[in-house]
C-alpha cells in the first residue's frame, strides 16, 4: 500500500501533513531499529568473547552491499569514449640487432624488401660487484697517508645501484623490508636485514634537504593547496600523517596530533612553534565566543611580537591562571594562527581545500569544501520507505547535475554564469521534500554555501579533495604492508621519500633515475624545486588572485 501512496492525492491539508509526519516517524523508528540491532549484535559478540567463545562470523557477500557504498562515481561521472594509448613511442631503445633470413631457404628470385621492425622490452638483472684496488701512498715529510678515493656514489659495502633500488622498492613499489632483502639475495647480493634498514633511513640529509626545498617551492607555486591526514603508527604509538598537495608536488609530514596547532606545524614544515597576540588573534577569540574579560586580559600581554611556546605558557599561567581547558586551547590556536600569518619564512596558504574538519578553520583566509565529501552525507541516508528513496534519488540527480554545471563553469568562467549558479544553488538547496532527514541534510549543505562556491571566485581550484586523498591512500597502503617506522629517523625517511616519489611522478621525472642521479652525485636531473618553479609560471595556478 505504501508503494503506491501518492501524497498529492490527499486533498485535506491537515490529513496530508499527518501522513507526512507518520511516514517520517516510520523512518526514525527504522533507523533506531537498525542502530539497536547493530549494537545488540556487538554486545552479544563481546559477551561471547568474554566467555572464551567466538562472536558472529563476518561473512562478506558476493557483491558489496549498497548500504555501505558511499561512492558517488556513478552519479557524478559522465561516460566518455576511451582510446588505448600507444606504448611504443615511450619505449627507450637500448640496442638494435639485425636478424637475417637463412639464405639457404630463399628461392633464386627472392628480392630484399627492407626490414620489418619489432620492439621487444626486456630487463637484464645481474650483480656488478667490484673489487677496488685503491692506490696508497705515504709521505714521511708530511707524515700522512694518501689513499685513492672511491668513485662518487660508492660508500661502504654497497654501490649506488643497491642503494637506489632499496629506496625505490620501499617507497615507490611499496615493498616490505623482508621482501627487499629476499630480492637482493635472489640476485646474489649478500646483505642483512639491518643493512637494508640502514640504507633506507641513515645518512639521508641531502634528500631531506631537497624535500624541504620541494615543499617550500610547492607552497609558493599557488595560493591554494589540498590538505588531508590519515592515522599512522610510530614505534607502536598512534600518530597522524598529513598530506599537502597541489598539481605540482605532494608532501607528507607526520606529527603526534592532528589538531589546529599540528596543522600549523605542518604548514610551517615542523619549525618551532611561535605565538602572536594581536588584533587578528583577538578577533578569532571573539568569533569563538571567548568572554570580553578574557580578551581584555590578553590585550594587556605583549602584542605584535612572536613568543616561543615556553614564554606563551608562562604568560598564560601568570596572568590567566583560571582559563578553562577549551578557552586555553582557543587562545593558543588563535595566537598560533596569527603568528603563522605574520611570519615570512614559509609561504602562507591563502586557500585550503579540505573535508571540513574543524581543525582546518582559521588557518587560511578561505576554506573550500569538497563536493564529493558533501555528497557522501546524502549517500549515508538509508530511507525505509520507497517514497523517501525516490525523493533522495531525485535530489541526488539534481545535486550532481549542479556539480557538472560547476565543472563547465571552471572551463569558461563568466560573471553572468557566476550569478546564475549562485541563484541556482539557492534554489536547489532551498528544496523542501517532506522527508525530514533529507531536508535537514539539505539545510546543512545550504549553510556551507560560501565554502562550496569558492570555485566561482577561483575557477582554478578543483571541486573535490580527491587528488590528496589518492596520495593519502599511498600512505595507507605503506602502513598496511610495513606497519610503521620505529625511530624518528625512520619517520623522517618515510615522509621524505614518499614526498619525493609522489612529486617526481607529478613532474614526469623517473624516480629511480632521480635517486640514482643524486646518490652518484651526477646531478644531471635539475633540482625538483626549480622544476616546480618553472612549471608554476606556465600553469599560473593563482590567476584569479592576480586579477582580484
Amino acid at each position: 500500500m505504501l508503494d503506491d501512496l501518492d501524497l498529492t492525492s490527499i486533498t485535506d491539508q491537515d490529513t496530508r501533513e499527518l501522513v507526512v509526519r507518520l511516514l517520517n516517524l516510520i523512518e526514525t523508528l527504522a533507523a533506531d531499529l537498525r542502530a539497536a540491532q547493530t549494537e545488540i549484535q556487538r554486545l552479544r559478540d563481546e559477551i561471547n568473547r568474554l566467555k572464551g567463545e567466538q562472536g558472529k562470523p563476518t561473512i562478506k557477500p558476493g557483491t558489496k552491499p549498497t548500504a555501505t557504498d558511499h561512492s558517488s562515481e556513478l552519479e557524478r561521472r559522465q561516460s566518455r569514449s576511451r582510446k588505448k594509448g600507444r606504448k611504443l613511442p615511450l619505449v627507450q631503445i637500448d640496442r638494435e640487432q639485425v636478424l637475417k633470413v637463412d639464405a639457404t631457404i630463399l628461392p633464386p628470385d627472392a628480392q630484399f624488401k627492407g626490414y620489418e621492425e619489432v620492439v621487444v622490452q626486456d630487463v637484464v638483472v645481474h650483480t656488478d660487484n667490484v673489487r677496488f684496488r685503491k692506490e696508497k701512498f705515504y709521505s714521511r715529510s708530511q707524515r700522512r697517508t694518501y689513499l685513492a678515493a672511491l668513485p662518487s656514489g660508492y660508500d661502504g659495502e654497497f654501490g649506488p645501484g643497491v642503494r637506489a633500488l632499496a629506496i625505490v622498492f620501499a617507497f615507490a613499489c611499496q615493498m616490505t623490508e623482508p621482501k627487499i632483502l629476499e630480492w637482493f639475495r635472489q640476485v646474489g647480493i649478500q646483505i642483512s636485514a639491518g643493512q637494508i634498514s640502514n640504507l633506507l633511513i641513515k645518512d639521508q640529509a641531502s634528500f631531506h634537504a631537497e624535500k624541504d626545498a620541494v615543499y617550500q617551492a610547492g607552497l609558493s607555486s599557488s595560493p591554494w593547496h589540498h590538505l588531508d591526514d590519515t592515522a599512522t603508527r610510530v614505534n607502536g604509538q598512534n600518530q597522524h600523517c598529513h598530506v599537502v598537495d597541489n598539481p605540482l608536488y605532494t608532501t607528507y609530514l607526520t606529527t603526534p596530533g592532528k589538531d589546529r596547532l599540528s596543522v600549523i606545524d605542518v604548514l610551517r614544515n615542523g619549525q618551532q612553534r611561535v605565538f602572536r597576540l594581536n588584533a587578528e588573534a583577538l578577533g578569532y577569540l571573539e568569533t569563538a565566543g571567548v568572554s570580553l574579560v578574557t580578551r581584555q586580559k590578553l590585550s594587556r600581554l605583549p602584542q605584535d611580537q612572536d613568543l616561543d611556546q615556553a614564554t606563551m605558557y608562562r604568560l598564560l599561567g601568570e596572568h590567566l591562571p583560571d582559563l578553562g581547558v577549551q578557552t586555553r586551547k582557543w587562545v593558543l590556536d588563535a595566537a598560533a594562527v596569527a603568528a603563522y600569518h605574520a611570519q615570512t619564512e614559509w609561504p602562507v596558504v591563502q586557500l585550503l581545500i579540505c573535508d571540513g574538519a574543524p581543525q582546518f578553520t582559521w588557518v587560511s583566509q578561505e576554506l573550500a569544501l569538497c563536493w564529493v565529501h558533501e555528497g557522501r552525507h546524502y549517500k549515508r541516508l538509508f530511507p525505509y520507505l520507497p517514497q523517501h528513496q525516490q525523493l533522495l534519488d531525485d535530489f541526488l540527480a539534481a545535486f550532481w547535475d549542479f556539480y557538472r554545471e560547476l565543472l563547465e563553469y571552471r572551463q569558461q568562467p563568466t560573471s553572468g554564469e557566476r550569478g546564475r549558479l549562485e541563484r541556482e544553488f539557492d534554489r536547489l538547496f532551498a528544496t523542501r521534500t517532506g522527508y525530514w532527514a533529507l531536508d535537514e541534510r539539505i539545510a546543512l549543505t545550504r549553510a556551507k554555501k560560501a565554502s562550496l562556491l569558492l570555485v566561482l571566485a577561483h575557477p582554478e581550484i578543483p571541486l573535490h579533495n580527491n587528488p590528496v586523498e589518492l596520495q593519502v591512500r599511498q600512505r595507507v597502503r605503506k602502513r598496511k604492508i610495513s606497519f610503521g617506522p620505529r625511530v624518528a629517523e625512520g619517520t623522517k625517511a618515510w615522509d621524505t621519500f614518499m614526498s619525493l616519489a609522489a612529486t617526481t611522478r607529478k613532474l614526469g621525472v623517473n624516480f629511480y633515475y632521480y635517486i640514482q642521479d643524486r646518490i652518484c652525485g651526477a646531478n644531471q636531473i635539475p633540482q625538483l624545486s626549480s622544476i616546480i618553479e618553472e612549471r608554476a609560471k606556465a600553469l599560473n595556478l593563482g590567476a584569479s588572485w592576480d586579477t582580484a
